[in-house]
């Protein structure tokens, strides 16, 4: 069976992955999300499409028991062998997020930076993983990821925003086409990998508008659905979802 375009992209870009821009806002996203859960270290946390982990790593260095688990094997070693020289222990699994194994096990799940939603080739598959997400949270579980804001596209040219990050990131996306009828972008991605190989790759992504997510949210049982616009490193509340944002940060509580 033929790769799609995020598992292709994700063979051997660990190290070269923490080094692009858009990974750099770590610790003001783990400070989000502590003040989110209560500062409660007796909670147990699922970071979905945890990637090289930067998130569990740095949530498990303030204390609280996280689970990452992504798709990608190049990713998960790099986790892994960034935990162990940290000293740290935390659970890495490899799974794809539209099949986890998990029934009602964590108190909190995180999905940031796109980790696997919205990338899915279909709407169908995107729901799948929020499905999942949620089978694997307890009753009162607590869900915060982010996602693409539908609303950006209506107003601004993605592609001179893929321009204008292409000197700040080892990748380098040329916009194709932005589809309105299915809110669809499909860009020309061109990655370098930690072996120093060229990649180029038809990418495709879906972003969503505000009504979708919470009609999404709500089909799925959440009773609290909070939308705001998501700032690199310096997630707020305060922050109100507008068309400036390129994503959207999304709390919603079952």
């Amino acid at each position: 069976m033929m790769k799609q375009w995020y598992e292709s992209l994700f063979e051997n870009y660990g190290q070269t992955y923490d080094k692009e821009c858009y990974v750099q806002g770590t610790l003001g996203e783990c400070d989000f999300i502590e003040k989110e859960l209560a500062f409660d270290k007796s909670l147990k946390i699922i970071d979905i499409g945890c990637g090289t982990g930067r998130h569990s790593i740095e949530l498990t260095k303030r204390g609280y028991h996280v689970t990452g688990i992504d798709l990608s094997d190049s990713q998960l070693a790099w986790a892994r062998e960034k935990t162990k020289q940290s000293g740290l222990k935390i659970d890495f699994q490899k799974h794809d997020a539209r099949a986890l194994p998990f029934d009602g096990e964590f108190d909190a799940a995180i999905m940031l930076c796109e980790g696997g939603f919205p990338l899915m080739e279909t709407d169908e598959m995107n729901f799948e993983i929020l499905k999942n997400v949620t089978r694997a949270l307890k009753n009162k579980g607590k869900f915060i990821f982010t996602t693409l804001n539908g609303l950006f596209p209506l107003y601004h040219s993605v592609k001179q925003v893929h321009e204008s990050a292409g000197a700040q990131t080892n990748a380098t996306f040329k916009s194709d086409t932005f589809d309105l009828m299915t809110f669809r972008e499909h860009t020309k991605g061109v990655f370098e990998d930690d072996a120093g190989n060229k990649k180029e790759l038809q990418c495709n992504e879906r972003f969503y508008v505000h009504s979708e997510i919470t009609w999404l949210l709500k089909s799925l049982g959440y009773e609290k659905i909070d939308i705001m616009g998501a700032k690199l490193g310096a997630f707020s509340r305060k922050d109100i979802l507008t068309p400036e944002d390129f994503e959207m940060l999304v709390v919603a509580e079952k």
